[in-house]
């Protein structure tokens, strides 16, 4: 059946107006043809580079979901995706300047850092702990008083630990490393008596080297944290996209498969399995997805 000319020529602006309403990183994705992705190569297992020098884990495998949305809403089956390696330094800045269009790793959501840019919905929940050898005999924060202690720079672990060196005055002397391989070699080489890192990465670090010769402490030095898929702030149609996108992930079965692969299995390339079971906390989160960076939220009632 024809469509009188009248309802036609409506229905083609109001196709050309959808277009024309495009805004943001989704308009940007359309002129440009491709979505950026940030990565960390050393943020295991949520970002980094395999064997073949190709970026991959977790956080990964759900920036690949979001595209998958983004492809499907802009109608454009052949989007590039480019992958830009950073650091927890520069992640921010390059996510403000418009570099990145989703930072794909485990950066923690909190109200500072929702001040410069935004976070879909979240993806795990960790506490800052630290790391220690077990010859040390460290076992408490207070333990630290006095010693060598480092994190990553322009990470929330490194802040959090300054803040409690500055409330319980232990003259611990920070030392702020690049990335975390630099940090980790750090501690093995005496260096620093102690790693302060979200624990489900101490457990990933020291999964790869030597499991006997490393303790990591029960005490945190704050509550679990959120981690979220980073994008820009004040980009309203990109984020609901996100959100849609992880929500639904999340509400799936295929959350289920994509952790264990990453957490509870063999992960390439050296076929290590980090043995980190599933949390209620996180489990929880996936029920009840949220992008709020209150810690509060993830707690089970």
């Amino acid at each position: 059946m024809r469509l009188p000319a009248v309802l036609l020529a409506v229905t083609c602006l109001a196709g050309a107006a959808s277009a024309e309403d495009l805004s943001g990183t989704l308009q940007k994705v359309k002129e440009t043809k491709k979505i950026t992705l940030g990565y960390q190569e050393a943020s295991v297992p949520f970002s980094y580079l395999d064997g073949n020098q190709k970026p991959v884990g977790f956080a990964m495998d759900i920036c690949l979901r979001i595209v998958d949305a983004v492809k499907k809403q802009l109608a454009m089956p052949d989007i590039a995706v480019d992958y830009v390696a950073v650091t927890s330094s520069n992640r921010i800045p390059l996510m403000v300047n418009g570099t990145l269009d989703l930072h794909c790793s485990a950066t923690t959501n909190n109200a500072d850092r929702q001040k410069q840019v935004a976070f879909t919905n979240t993806h795990f929940l960790s506490a800052t702990r630290f790391a220690a050898k077990k010859a040390a005999k460290i076992n408490s924060i207070d333990d630290l008083k006095g010693k060598a202690v480092t994190a990553v720079a322009g990470s929330v672990n490194l802040n959090q630990l300054a803040k409690v060196n500055t409330e319980r005055n232990l003259g611990i002397k920070i030392m702020p490393a690049v990335d975390q391989a630099e940090a980790f070699l750090l501690l093995e080489t005496d260096r620093a008596q102690a790693y302060a890192l979200d624990d489900v990465q101490l457990a990933v670090a020291i999964a790869r080297k030597e499991p006997a010769l490393f303790m990591i402490s029960e005490e945190t030095f704050a509550k679990a944290e959120p981690f979220g898929i980073m994008l820009r702030r004040e980009d309203a149609p990109f984020k609901a996209l996100a959100d849609r996108a992880t929500a639904e992930l999340y509400a799936s079965p295929e959350i289920e498969v994509l952790y264990r692969k990453w957490l509870e299995s063999p992960t390439p390339p050296n076929g290590i399995n980090y043995n980190v079971p599933m949390s209620a906390a996180l489990r929880n989160a996936f029920k009840t997805p949220s992008s709020s960076a209150d810690p509060d939220v993830y707690l089970v009632k």
